[in-house]
């Protein structure tokens, strides 16, 4: 037989790059997740009301979905710093199987939360941009605008994480299938 002929029931050699590609972009993750949490825990704005004296101030943790956002963006990018080394033991033994099953596990529900939360601070900055009339809750990104576009900037962080934990699960299928 032909040297680098497939033969039957050999499987392909473990593949590396899927190993390196899946630290880098575990890399980018944590950069997302971090930016995204440190951004809405420090987004405050004060606005003074008829005199110096009377201000209204809009925090992050005035509402509980920002809360639970910055929770789960921070749990989501403390998972990410600890799956750094079986990134790497992945970059090193190549054939480890049962750490990969792990992975694949751990990042779905890592993706799970953040897309969580990510899409109950949406709905509140919805709100926040749009109002709803038939409440009578009316729109404050006129008033509170820097409290507004830092809030929807730390959210594109967290969909950016949310698509690159994707990205990990299908490299985690890819790796496993090769098996």
């Amino acid at each position: 037989m032909k040297q680098g002929a497939l033969q039957l029931g050999v499987a392909p050699p473990p593949n590396r790059g899927i190993a390196i590609l899946d630290f880098f972009l575990r890399l980018v993750a944590i950069v997302g997740t971090l930016a995204s949490a440190i951004a809405m825990a420090t987004t405050n704005q004060t606005l003074p009301f008829f005199s110096q004296f009377v201000r209204f101030r809009a925090k992050f943790n005035d509402l509980p979905s920002f809360t639970f956002f910055v929770v789960a963006s921070a749990i989501v990018c403390a998972y990410l710093i600890l799956s750094l080394g079986f990134s790497i033991l992945h970059i090193a033994k190549a054939k480890a199987v049962n750490t990969r099953f792990l992975l694949l596990f751990l990042d779905t529900a890592a993706m799970g939360l953040l897309m969580a939360g990510s899409a109950a601070a949406t709905a509140i900055v919805q709100l926040a941009h749009k109002g709803n009339n038939k409440v009578n809750w009316f729109a404050i990104c006129q008033q509170y605008n820097d409290f507004c576009k830092r809030v929807s900037g730390s959210l594109i962080g967290s969909y950016a994480g949310v698509v690159v934990l994707i990205l990990l699960i299908l490299l985690s299928g890819v790796a496993l299938s090769r098996r």
